[in-house]
């Protein structure tokens, strides 16, 4: 050291020739460290980017299909027993879509983007009366999407929403129902159920679940409806039943 004024400015620290072989420089940086100033903004100059285009396509793909495949697991219908159970396959595949938006939005923006979106999540989540899980996934993709285009992305929002389009359209075309039979003549349970399938199966519903309750006389089916038909038309199936193994309808809709 040269200079007692100069403090440690000149300090030097040698290695020996064997050390310094193997050292290696790195440069470090914060977590959420980032580019100073505004964040860059691709515009609509964005839809020219075919490259970018097609890899983010493929990465929402890539994430639908995994968490169908958890979603649709073989062994996921022998546990299900209402009608928010046979629908979480949806709410699995949505959120894997969502949580692939938020991976491509972090890649081009940083971290900082995506604790903005986890705190924006959990604001929708615990703060917002949504009413179901479903309803929250939906609401978490609508807000992506605006922030997406506010970011200045307005070529991945639009994929991000018309992705969201398709899921929801896909989603609702065949809709998770439940119907309850109560009330049904003592003794004859199984009959009356198999009656009651029948008219199901007639309708090219397919039934997810059946569960019986003896000391009730009560039947529950959790089945998909077809596309082709309405709840009106099949509750007129059912309602039409010989009288002898009718019972009470009770519908649940999610």
């Amino acid at each position: 050291m040269r200079g007692g004024a100069r403090g440690h400015a000149d300090t030097a620290i040698v290695l020996p020739p064997s050390l310094a072989s193997g050292v290696v420089l790195v440069k470090t940086g914060g977590l959420f460290d980032g580019p100073a100033g505004q964040l860059p903004q691709v515009g609509w100059a964005g839809f020219l980017d075919t490259h970018f285009l097609a890899d983010s396509l493929a990465a929402l793909l890539l994430a639908t299909a995994l968490g169908a495949l958890i979603g649709y697991h073989p062994l996921a219908p022998r546990t299900i027993d209402s009608v928010q159970e046979a629908e979480m396959p949806k709410v699995y595949i949505m959120y894997a879509f969502i949580g692939a938006v938020i991976g491509v939005t972090v890649r081009e923006f940083g971290m900082v983007i995506g604790v903005v979106v986890f705190g924006i999540g959990g604001l929708i989540r615990f703060r917002s009366d949504a009413g179901s899980t479903r309803d929250t996934g939906r609401l978490i993709a609508v807000t992506l999407s605006g922030l997406i285009a506010g970011l200045g992305l307005p070529h991945f929002a639009v994929i991000t929403t018309l992705f969201a389009f398709v899921l929801i359209y896909w989603f609702d075309a065949r809709p998770i129902c439940r119907v309850k039979i109560d009330e049904l003549p003592t003794g004859r349970l199984g009959e009356c159920a198999g009656v009651y399938r029948g008219v199901l199966q007639a309708h090219r519903c397919r039934i997810i679940s059946e569960r019986k309750t003896f000391s009730k006389d009560r039947v529950e089916f959790v089945f998909r409806m077809p596309r082709a038909d309405t709840r009106e038309g099949l509750h007129a199936a059912l309602c039409d039943v010989p009288a002898d193994v009718r019972g009470e309808l009770d519908w649940e809709v999610d």
